[in-house]
């Protein structure tokens, strides 16, 4: 099959702001901020490819700049037709979205590779350089490398991608993450670190470290204790201690933590944070616990999942969090209060944000995530929602919570071999004290070429809960426990 492809040089078009009154969504207004503009329709393998699919956003502000990057056109196996990218420069008040260019064959006939997944955005202040790094994939879908495109001009444009050099052995790469260090008094200011996993040795956790902006990297390094997992979110701390929450997989499931106190020279341990309960969400919808984390200013870490430890029996996840001032002594989970316990509500991919100019016990906290009204429920009845609650005082109360999007069919979205999909993880980041939340939202559709699942943001922000609210509680967290054998490895990147 001869695929079309789109030229590298797509212009930067800005996104509209939509008048959504289609029923599909809730009150909260939101903006489109990107759309899907590939149109090959069979992989080179034969699988199907879905279009016009966007999903799976990541996102990151510094200073008046808001970064997403997500996946445009996703193939049923794994992988999508190119990285895009969605850029505002005024906080959210108008974006404007591109394409990554050298990833695929889709955009430039010269690469290897036909298709990239795992968008991740980073900023480094020091050398003033925004990063997405993102997996690309072989005909065989194997992941050799991970990619690390760079814009030094405000994200207006990208520079072909830089690959982060393989360790000897196997390779098989996933769920790689990029952050940086921020803080000018830190000892390894500029420094940038990206967590990646290698499904070729178990999802081995590993860490790559970059000094110059990107442009080299690291060998990547494992913990001394050969610790395995998927799904880590480096974060750096102001005296430039690297902390990267994870799902572990050694043994039972857990959410772990291992570091760095030498700017990613060597790694620290792994620890248990807490086991995961979860409860299997319906509708064959993709979904797996893997954390969503963030820093407050003075350096403490926040790390959130969806977990079923509160309700009797584990028939729904809640969205739980723990903190910790140094990534080794974690505070015990405790339940966000976004509906009653028992209420048969599921809530699933969570997508945090912690204002970096708020910390300790005034820190404001920004949570979006997805929800079924009805947990109980099957491909053909299940109500897919999307949510945002905030706390104005660390995570000890929460208030403001809100409907974004939704009620949306399952049948919208593209469906992939381990479900129907809106991106293993979303994702939310602060800008000018308000949260923007960016998601896939879709309406109705015709698969695999005419679906209408794209990029979201909500159009003012959203505003911090300032009273006192519903109290995060640790009690009862003995109630619900996962009863399936819960096996975790990507076999669809």
């Amino acid at each position: 099959m001869v695929l079309r492809r789109i030229g590298p040089a797509v212009a930067l078009a800005a996104a509209a702001a939509l008048a959504l009154a289609n029923s599909v969504f809730a009150s909260v207004a939101l903006t489109q901020i990107s759309s899907d503009p590939f149109t090959n329709t069979t992989a080179a393998d034969g699988v199907a490819i879905y279009h016009a699919t966007q999903l799976e956003p990541d996102t990151f502000a510094f200073g008046s700049t808001i970064v997403s990057a997500f996946q445009v056109g996703r193939f049923h196996n794994g992988g999508a037709d190119d990285i895009g990218v969605a850029v505002s420069t005024n906080r959210g008040q108008s974006w404007k979205h591109t394409l990554l260019p050298g990833l695929t064959s889709q955009v430039d006939p010269s690469s290897p590779f036909e298709r990239v997944s795992d968008a991740s955005v980073a900023f480094d202040a020091k050398h003033n350089v925004w990063m997405v790094s993102s997996i690309p994939l072989t005909s065989s879908l194997v992941v050799p490398t991970v990619f690390v495109s760079r814009s030094t001009n405000g994200g207006r444009t990208w520079n072909a991608p830089v690959s982060i050099p393989p360790t000897t052995g196997p390779v098989n790469l996933d769920k790689n993450w990029t952050a940086c260090d921020n803080t000018p008094t830190s000892p390894h200011y500029g420094n940038c670190y990206t967590e990646l996993d290698n499904f070729a040795i178990f999802d081995l956790e590993e860490l790559s470290t970059s000094t110059d902006g990107g442009l080299t990297w690291s060998v990547p390094i494992s913990t001394p204790g050969h610790a395995h997992g998927l799904g880590g979110q480096p974060l750096v701390q102001p005296n430039g201690t690297v902390v990267v929450p994870f799902e572990g997989i050694d043994g039972q499931a857990t959410i772990s933590s291992f570091g760095s106190t030498d700017g990613g020279a060597s790694l620290t341990n792994a620890v248990t944070i807490a086991t995961i309960d979860f409860h299997s969400v319906g509708g064959d919808l993709r979904t797996s616990p893997l954390p969503s984390a963030e820093i407050d200013g003075s350096g403490n870490v926040f790390v959130a999942w969806e977990d079923c430890r509160f309700e009797g029996g584990c028939p729904a996840n809640d969205i739980v969090f723990s903190t910790s001032a140094d990534g080794q002594s974690w505070t015990a989970v405790k339940r966000v209060p976004i509906d009653a316990v028992n209420s048969g509500i599921d809530h699933f991919i969570p997508g945090v944000a912690v204002d970096r100019s708020t910390s300790g016990g005034s820190a404001h906290i920004g949570l979006s995530y997805y929800f079924y009204p009805v947990a109980n429920c099957t491909v053909s009845t299940c109500q897919l929602d999307a949510g945002f609650i905030s706390s104005s005082d660390g995570g000890a109360t929460w208030g403001g919570q809100e409907q974004l999007a939704g009620p949306m069919n399952l049948t919208w979205t593209a469906f992939t071999t381990q479900g129907f999909m809106v991106g293993d993880y979303i994702s939310t980041s602060f800008s000018g004290g308000l949260a923007f939340p960016v998601m896939a939202v879709a309406s109705s559709g015709t698969p695999t070429q005419n679906l209408n699942e794209a990029m979201f943001v909500t159009s003012s922000g959203q505003a911090i809960f300032a009273g006192i609210g519903i109290p995060a509680t640790a009690a009862g967290a003995n109630a619900g426990s996962s009863t399936l054998s819960f096996v975790v490895g990507p076999t669809n990147r």
